[in-house]
């Protein structure tokens, strides 16, 4: 779980040069994002779209070690859902892709795959709004308030 959410495809811009206005990054240099799959690839990298995100809020933050160990598991299974997301959206996207290649336009079809893409974003709305409760439930006032402020002002991104 350690670093298993900044992996995949990252989109640096500029040629992949760092330190450019407006990038963020936390201890050790890692990207701060907390973005979605159509940002870097699997919402990104992971939650809070950074490559090791329980190090950086466990940082920021000022997490206990009961904290961090609860947090590793919202982490994980959001982390899941992504993943499943990500795999849901490339059979979509091939569905949608074999529909335009063929003859003729099935539009039941494409429907379907339509729908299913939706329910994918569906779960995926669901697990991230379970996992900011979770979230919020273990951070005291002042961590949360930290934590409101990192997504603010775009050092974490939703």
């Amino acid at each position: 779980m350690h670093g298993g959410w900044g992996h995949g495809h990252h989109r640096h811009g500029h040629h992949g040069h760092h330190g450019h206005h407006g990038e963020h990054r936390g201890p050790g240099g890692e990207e701060a994002r907390f973005g979605g799959p159509d940002q870097d690839g699997d919402f990104g990298g992971g939650a809070f779209g950074v490559r090791r995100p329980l190090r950086f809020l466990a940082h920021k933050l000022e997490l206990s070690d009961s904290q961090i160990s609860e947090l590793a598991k919202v982490l994980d299974d959001l982390k899941t859902e992504r993943a499943q997301h990500a795999v849901d959206h490339r059979r979509s996207t091939a569905s949608f892709a074999d529909l335009l290649g063929g003859e003729v336009f099935d539009d039941s079809r494409a429907q379907a795959a339509a729908t299913e893409r939706v329910k994918s974003a569906e779960r995926l709305r669901d697990a991230l709004v379970k996992a900011l409760g979770a979230i919020h439930a273990l951070l005291d006032p002042k961590q949360r308030e930290r934590l409101a402020y990192l997504i603010r002002t775009g050092a974490l991104q939703l």
